[in-house]
């Protein structure tokens, strides 16, 4: 042995080879635990987004066109009340921003069977609804918009009319005169109330007995002392359901 290494056996001191490579070993056991750490990381990303495609699979969602004092926002806040009240998971919100008469604007629902995971606004709804025609010629309504689901617009035309206003859309092209129905059972124009039961009618989110049945109710505790209003707006609704036509 020579007297570099007794001294070292003396000491207690690592010899030169191990503490050489023990810089090596840190390195190793640091790039194991890196790998850990991202293994986990990619694995629930995975599970989230796993979960995310189930809710998807057993939610609806639904996106909202109008202009400001049409009253597309209640609409969309009236839907979410009705699911609540059928007892789904729901949300309904509008798109932030100022409100002004006229602007275009834009509200959100989206309606579940089990909790709702997702909080942002819809870029591929199931439904759109349109509740002033004219936003087809300024506005991209089919934006996202899957083609198993639906578009229902308050208009006079037929379907087929509408479609080549739709950038190529090819699913379900819906129509209905909200502002005939609303005139002939509210005597004013207010285009909400028959667009809300057209989305339920084509739609199925809610069964349309029930949906009546709770939307009696609000009417009723919002216009206790208006026994006319409360007539007028059901036969909107039921109005709108049976004229919604599809093509």
């Amino acid at each position: 042995m020579s007297d570099k290494e007794k001294m070292e056996k003396q000491s207690g001191a690592a010899p030169e080879t191990a503490a050489a490579n023990a810089p090596e070993h840190g390195a190793a056991e640091t790039a194991a635990n890196s790998a850990e750490v991202t293994a986990a990381n990619n694995a629930a990303e995975t599970a989230a987004e796993m979960a995310l495609e189930q809710q998807r699979e057993h939610t609806v969602e639904i996106r909202w066109h109008g202009r400001g004092g049409q009253g597309a926002k209640t609409a969309c806040l009236l839907l979410a009340d009705a699911a609540f009240s059928s007892g789904k998971q729901v949300q309904g919100f509008p798109e932030y921003g100022p409100e002004r008469m006229g602007a275009p604007i834009t509200a959100y629902n989206r309606i579940s069977d089990t909790e709702n995971l997702v909080h942002s606004n819809i870029y591929d709804p199931d439904y759109v609804v349109v509740v002033d025609e004219t936003l087809l010629h300024t506005v991209d309504v089919t934006a996202g918009l899957r083609e198993n689901g639906a578009i229902i617009i308050n208009s006079t035309r037929e379907p087929a009319e509408l479609r080549p206003l739709l950038k190529g859309y090819k699913g379900r092209v819906c129509t209905v005169d909200a502002r005939k129905i609303s005139m002939e059972t509210l005597g004013k124009y207010f285009p909400n109330t028959p667009m809300l039961a057209a989305v339920v009618s084509v739609s199925g989110v809610i069964e349309k007995e029930r949906f009546l049945k709770d939307m009696e109710s609000s009417f009723k505790h919002k216009f206790a002392t208006k026994p006319g209003v409360i007539e007028g707006n059901m036969n909107a609704l039921k109005m709108s359901m049976d004229q919604v036509r599809e093509g």
